[in-house]
């Protein structure tokens, strides 16, 4: 696995970054009043860091020099007072400001995963989801900061900045402009620094994110890599990327090693000039103790937001792009999207027709061309042909998890394109050949597509599926934890407990991808018993594999490069396709090794 490299250059926003990043900060509305009294705090606590030196410039100049102590207690408590109202309007500010932004980070992440669950199966097929996971979380999380502490210390760092600049002119107009002399190198560094470290930073976390999936993979992934003896080889790869992980944060650490002291250094550059030249001028008498004491606080409040700026303004930048990912996928439509005029299926009869379905993932190459054909209610339909032949494409198209890309397919003589998609799905159940469990119970895997399940009816379709004598061989029974993608159980047995899912949902249609092809015989045996008792009065669609799943079909469709290339019953089919005959006798033949 390969990881880009870190781009250490300044981070740029692009037009669209940053009308991206407007339509982030438009997600506060909802919380316009938690961020307008946050702001109004943040004035308050800047309106009181500007009103701060000059109660010290009087303390000093009417307390302390000249000698009067009931002053300069009751100055002292009045400066601890402002100080302690600053702190609650800081706390406050931070604590309002924080929270909109996380009811920001919350409405994100709730309309991702709606929007994630909503898109097509075209769309997950083309998307890798581990960069769907980074901009769930990582992306979010950036945001977030972004309306948070990003905007809030951006303003609280231009008042700040402006108003001490402004206090020091009025003070002294000279005196101010040699005290600034430094601050556009000040400024300058801390840009600099701020955008080699950010775009560090974000490798880092970036890093990260493929050290957890190696690690997530060969975890998944550990009796394959036992099976094939890679463990030194997996331990290799890891390696690898931890040793990038590590390069990363070393850099990081130099970074900063190097920086901080020289951003200080700059910063009290102008502290020297200012005592130095504010001292001789107190000493001269052109300028009082208090007034030096408040020119230097004033630049002290000066270089600290410069300094944050420096990190602020990349970090801003870097949440444009974040916003252009996250909003990337929330703006993403779906070939797959109800009519403004669907209307709910009623209780489904199970007649199904296919008129000259065409389909392709990609144009111009076709998985289906102009498929034809009609299965009445009760009817079981088997797919046969060779990989690639459109088996699953046919079956995919039923629930819409696709849609056509020429011709229709019609339930009981509705366009199913003209239905809402949740009434066509609910009636339909699918047993996939690669079946998938939560890591969860047994009982809430069986009743995953049913809440409302009693326990007797999920006991009921666990016996139908045949699962419910090993389930209770179980010391916990149906409270059994299945581990993730149900890895604790054999594939048979996750097979007959996906089969009991979908029959706890008494659909209509029943759709089943080879779901026998994981078992062995004496299993295949009796969950074909519980289907051919489960299949009377639904109509069914099987890709099949095996002769017994072939010959209970009332129709079989033999497919061939997209094409129909046969039809008809196992007795027409074996009279008349020679294709279908070699196929019928090569499964024969193993059958009877």
């Amino acid at each position: 696995m390969s990881t880009a490299p870190v781009e250490l250059s300044t981070v740029a926003m692009s037009d669209q970054s940053r009308s991206y990043l407007l339509r982030a900060l438009r997600l506060l509305r909802p919380y316009w009043r938690l961020t307008f009294f946050a702001y109004a705090a943040l004035l308050g606590t800047t309106a009181i860091l500007l009103v701060t030196p000059q109660f010290i410039r009087w303390i000093v100049d009417r307390g302390i020099r000249q000698n009067d102590l009931q002053l300069l207690t009751w100055s002292v408590l009045g400066l601890l007072a402002l100080t302690a109202l600053r702190g609650v309007l800081t706390f406050c500010s931070s604590l309002l400001a924080e929270t909109a932004s996380q009811g920001v980070s919350y409405s994100l992440r709730r309309d991702l995963h709606a929007k994630l669950t909503e898109l097509s199966f075209a769309y997950h097929d083309r998307t890798e989801s581990g960069q769907l996971l980074s901009r769930s979380m990582q992306d979010v999380e950036r945001l977030r900061m972004l309306t948070g502490r990003s905007v809030l210390g951006l303003a609280n760092g231009v008042v700040l900045l402006v108003g001490s600049a402004v206090a020091l002119i009025m003070m002294d107009p000279l005196l101010a402009l040699l005290a600034m002399l430094t601050m556009p190198i000040l400024a300058h560094r801390a840009m600099r620094f701020g955008a080699h470290y950010r775009p560090l930073s974000m490798g880092i976390q970036q890093q990260l994110a493929v050290l957890t999936t190696r690690l997530e993979q060969n975890l998944r992934g550990a009796r394959i890599v036992k099976a094939f003896a890679q463990e030194d080889a997996e331990i290799d790869r890891f390696e690898e990327e931890n040793q990038k992980w590590f390069g990363l944060a070393a850099s990081t650490a130099r970074l900063t090693a190097l920086n901080m002291p020289l951003l200080d250094l700059i910063a009290n550059l102008a502290t020297v000039i200012i005592v130095w030249l504010g001292g001789y001028l107190v000493i001269q008498g052109d300028l009082t103790l208090g007034e030096l004491v408040a020119f230097i606080t004033y630049l002290a409040q000066l270089t600290s937001p410069i300094r944050r700026l420096g990190f602020l303004v990349p970090s801003i930048a870097m949440a444009g792009a974040s916003a252009e990912r996250v909003f990337e996928i929330l703006d993403e439509e779906t070939p797959i999207r109800e009519a403004e005029d669907a209307r709910p299926f009623g209780p489904m009869r199970g007649h199904l027709r296919f008129e000259k379905v065409s389909f392709s993932y990609a144009r111009p190459h076709n998985v289906l061309r102009e498929v034809s054909f009609e299965i009445e209610p009760g009817e079981v339909l088997a797919l046969l042909g060779p990989t690639g032949s459109g088996k699953s494409s046919i079956i995919n198209m039923i629930p819409r998890f696709y849609d056509p890309t020429e011709g229709r397919i019609l339930l009981d003589g509705q366009d199913i394109r003209t239905a809402t998609l949740n009434s066509l799905r609910s009636q339909i159940g699918i047993v996939l050949q690669e079946s998938t469990l939560f890591a969860t119970t047994i009982r809430e895997n069986i009743a995953f597509g049913r809440a409302d399940a009693t326990d007797e009816e999920v006991v009921d379709a666990a016996e139908a599926a045949q699962a419910h004598e090993f389930i209770e061989s179980f010391p916990d029974g149906y409270d059994t934890k299945v581990g993730e993608r149900g890895a604790t159980l054999s594939g048979g047995q996750r097979q007959r407990v996906a089969i009991a899912r979908t029959l706890l949902t008494d659909p209509r249609i029943l759709i089943l991808d080879d779901a026998t092809s994981s078992v062995d015989t004496q299993t295949e045996h009796l969950i074909q018993k519980a289907l051919s008792n489960l299949m009377k009065g639904r109509t069914s669609v099987i890709i099949a594999q095996r002769l017994s799943t072939v010959r209970m079909a009332d129709q079989i469709l033999m497919l061939e490069k997209g094409q129909i290339a046969a039809a008809g019953n196992h007795e027409e089919l074996y009279e008349r396709s020679a294709l279908y005959r070699k196929i019928y006798e090569e499964q024969l033949e193993k059958v009877k090794l």
